[in-house]
């Protein structure tokens, strides 16, 4: 039955991702940035059900121009803080020479960086910080890869200096799975040497998947000490996880 059930979450996946496409090069032209974001908000909502995964939100995201900061567990954090409330995520270089994919990210307004240069960090603090200004919410996953959902490895943080330089507030965002097995699902996992592909399988075959965007409160940024900073958001994520027994 497992099987058969990811077969069918798999067909609604493709088409949700040819409608995201042909949404991206047929509409998007034509529209204005907040209007694109609206798109992508709804798109990430209707991939969230294609997956079978349910969404439980807690709090909400501060109005106006905020940087979120997140735990990163899997691929689906995107579409997790997506479907809450739209942002412009931080990706790795490598993900925007994906086939297709990499398109598709793109084109919902992803900052990408290289992380293998130091210098390539002040480029896209820049990026972060325009963006800001312009009234925008971008989200960053400080620990620069994912970890298993259980802890949070350090946080780095540079990307941080755009919301102190632009005065923006800073907002946690928790994040956790689970499912019918286990209270911390390993469903979702793109940890390690986990391929992308199986870790699509193994969403796709989960039963009761939850992703769970526990949005914490913001905090102003102005005149913080970004490592200071980094080091307290991740303990404001580290100790909500604890709470709820990650």
């Amino acid at each position: 039955m497992s099987r058969l059930r990811a077969l069918w979450r798999l067909g609604a996946v493709l088409g949700q991702a040819l409608g995201g496409a042909l949404i991206c090069a047929l509409l998007f032209p034509f529209l204005a940035p907040a209007q694109r974001m609206g798109h992508v908000g709804r798109w990430s909502a209707r991939m969230l059900q294609a997956l079978g995964i349910a969404l439980e939100v807690r709090g909400s995201v501060h109005p106006g121009p905020v940087l979120l900061v997140a735990n990163h567990v899997s691929w689906i954090d995107i579409l997790a803080v997506n479907a809450v409330h739209p942002a412009r995520f931080v990706s790795k270089a490598d993900v925007r020479h994906w086939p297709f994919l990499g398109w598709l990210v793109a084109c919902g307004g992803t900052l990408f960086i290289e992380r293998e240069r130091k210098r390539d960090a002040l480029r896209v603090v820049h990026q972060i910080a325009q963006a800001l200004q312009e009234g925008g919410v971008v989200a960053v996953f400080p620990e620069g890869t994912t970890s298993d959902g259980h802890d949070v490895l350090p946080f780095h943080a540079n990307l941080l200096q755009a919301a102190i330089a632009t005065e923006s507030p800073v907002q946690p965002v928790v994040l956790r799975y689970r499912d019918a097995r286990a209270a911390v699902s390993q469903a979702p996992a793109y940890v390690g040497d986990t391929s992308l592909a199986a870790s699509l399988w193994s969403t796709l075959r989960a039963e009761g998947l939850v992703a769970t965007v526990m949005v914490e409160n913001a905090q102003g940024a102005r005149h913080a000490d970004r490592r200071a900073l980094a080091e307290h958001l991740r303990d404001t994520i580290v100790g909500r996880l604890r709470e709820e027994g990650a």
